[in-house]
């Protein structure tokens, strides 16, 4: 049996997956301590809003489902043989594209939601303003992960 591909192109591959995985949950991780400080803190003097803030903390909690939808995707095409450096570098900017998109969506995740859920306490008017500025934090993740998916299908066989 002979190898038709590269012996360290799954390497790439493999970092790849990771590197989706990793990133991800490191912004749903970031996104979520930095939302729950706030709501915390706004929940001493406004319990009854707990659950009405709860939403930034599930807006970051799903970074890391894209970064683990990546990560299987690509998991799913590495292989010992007949795998390509091209395939490996696709992979690897799959993997980077998704994880970096969902860190910076969880960094902003975790900013707006920690001021905007102690801002929402004092004045409610401004809860449709802070979903707003969520989703569009939310969807530099979701860019990523389209960017992502469109990457991890690439092969040198096409």
């Amino acid at each position: 049996m002979t190898d038709t591909g590269d012996a360290t192109a799954p390497f790439f591959g493999f970092i790849g997956a990771a590197a989706a995985l990793v990133f991800s949950s490191m912004g749903a991780a970031y996104g979520t301590a930095k939302s729950g400080v706030g709501i915390a803190a706004m929940g001493v003097m406004r319990p009854e809003l707990v659950m009405k803030s709860i939403v930034p903390v599930v807006m970051a909690g799903v970074l890391g489902i894209y970064g683990f939808i990546i990560s299987v995707l690509i998991a799913q095409k590495v292989a010992p043989t007949d795998y390509k450096m091209f395939d490996g570098y696709a992979h690897l900017a799959s993997g980077l594209a998704c994880g970096l998109s969902g860190l910076s969506a969880g960094m902003a995740i975790g900013v707006v939601g920690d001021s905007g859920v102690r801002a929402n306490a004092q004045q409610p008017k401004l809860f449709v303003g802070m979903i707003l500025i969520l989703i569009f934090a939310e969807a530099l993740a979701l860019y990523g992960l389209i960017v992502g998916i469109i990457l991890s299908g690439k092969s040198s066989t096409q």
